[in-house]
């Protein structure tokens, strides 16, 4: 069963059709004919077409054009439509006729009138053969979780966002990296040309480039406008599993499996220098907002502290009792945020290497670790299958962020400190509200 206005535009002719379908909300907007509007993003005939003929994106976008129109009091219903059709968007541009169960799984605890008739109109949905939800079992719009990525074939085990906070890059187990449009949801580009695992990804300053770590030994530098793979960095004589990049973007530093980092020259591929001290794999790395520094975690246990000009070792910081496998850095350089495989995180004072505070709370390894730009306050990522959201000046935990079906391995936060992107094991990257 389709709704009389669902029968109506199907009755056009297909050129007509999908010009209404296309054009229709947005020429209302401009007359702000707003009744219209708001009759028609709630039918669940119309959403059915536009959402088969354009696609999901261009739905979600009819929203923000009615939403400023009307009054506060009548928007709650309507932006917990649109956010439940963000946070099923991956699903939707898959398979459009999930559009009936995504919807009443999402928002049947909530009365608002316009999902209420949405929902009764969706529930007499024929398609196909449908399980119809009779409890909103799916994540509801209006919390934490914004948008799920989907398109990786294996886990994902790094993400790192442009300076513009425009879009994200993931590193995958299935031997690529994915560009990500982060407003939209929708992939840009994949990047191939590892012939392993790629471990990490880090993003010059000016967002041009990236740079990916993999268990094939290798470093790739990649142009990200084209996708096109630049230089190739070999030295290592392990798996790579992190890179980060100095401030000035000229060059990086990466850690791997045979127990050593290496310096290397962006602009030529050489390497510089290589930093010995650690007994075992190093699993991260961070570099200091001067680029003067490094900071790096390993599984030996332990963090080092490092000066790039020289390669020396400055310090070794002592405390954790298993793997360390991530490490940040302030944006004022003076402290570190570290996470282990002992469940902990833990908070340092770089100039004197000493252990400020240790953050418990995961019940399981904490994989990674994002610092927000004001300083203030953490994201983790760990293997109970939750990010955490802590205050550093206290060491308490604000928040904790559920929706990923396995381990997160990696966490990045946007530029403004209003979102984070996690990677997880189950193949999916999800934007979170951190606000919220």
């Amino acid at each position: 069963m389709t709704t009389k206005l669902g029968a109506w535009i199907q009755q056009q002719s297909s050129q007509k059709r999908l010009y209404i379908l296309r054009n229709q909300i947005r020429l209302w907007a401009k007359g702000k004919q707003v009744q219209r509007m708001k009759a028609w993003l709630t039918d669940w005939g119309f959403l059915e077409q536009k959402l088969g003929a354009v696609g999901i994106t261009a739905l979600i976008d009819d929203y923000d054009l009615l939403l400023p129109l009307l009054p506060a009091e009548e928007q709650p219903g309507l932006k917990r439509i649109q956010g439940a059709l963000r946070l099923s968007a991956h699903v939707l541009a898959e398979d459009n006729s999930q559009l009936a169960g995504q919807l009443l799984g999402r928002l049947l605890s909530f009365s608002d009138p316009e999902i209420l008739t949405l929902l009764q109109q969706a529930k007499q949905w024929r398609g196909k053969p449908w399980f119809r939800p009779l409890t909103a079992h799916l994540t509801p719009p209006g919390g934490p979780l914004l948008r799920t990525f989907s398109g990786h074939s294996d886990g994902v085990n790094a993400v790192a966002i442009t300076p513009d906070g425009k879009q994200a890059v993931s590193a995958s187990n299935d031997k690529t990296l994915k560009l990500w449009d982060l407003a939209t949801g929708s992939e840009l580009a994949t990047l191939i040309g590892h012939s392993n695992d790629v471990n990490a990804v880090a993003i010059t300053p000016s967002g041009k480039q990236a740079v990916s770590a993999s268990r094939d030994y290798t470093l790739k530098l990649w142009d990200l406008a084209t996708g096109l793979e630049l230089a190739t960095f070999t030295g290592h004589s392990g798996s790579v599993n992190a890179v980060a990049i100095t401030p000035s973007g000229k060059q990086a530093v990466s850690a791997s499996n045979d127990n050593t980092l290496k310096l290397w020259d962006l602009a030529t591929g050489s390497e510089l220098a290589t930093l010995t001290g650690h007994s075992d794999s190093v699993m991260a790395v961070a570099i200091t907002p001067n680029g003067k520094q490094a900071v790096s975690a390993s599984n030996d246990n332990t963090l080092k502290l490092w000066d790039l000009a020289t390669g020396s070792e400055l310090a070794t910081l002592t405390g954790h009792r298993s793997t360390v496998n991530a490490v940040a850095i302030t944006p004022d350089g003076k402290q570190a945020v570290s996470a282990s495989n002992d469940d902990t995180l833990k908070l340092w004072d770089v100039a004197t290497g000493s252990e400020l505070a240790t953050l418990t709370g995961h019940s399981g390894p904490v994989n990674a670790v994002a610092i927000t730009p004001s300083g203030n306050q953490a994201v983790s990522a760990s293997w109970d299958e939750t990010l955490k959201l802590w205050d550093l000046t206290t060491g308490s935990e604000l928040a904790t962020l559920t929706g990923h079906s396995s381990w997160v391995y990696a966490v990045a936060i946007t530029p403004w400190g209003k979102q984070a992107v996690s990677a997880s094991r189950d193949k999916t990257l999800k934007l979170w509200d951190l606000a919220t």
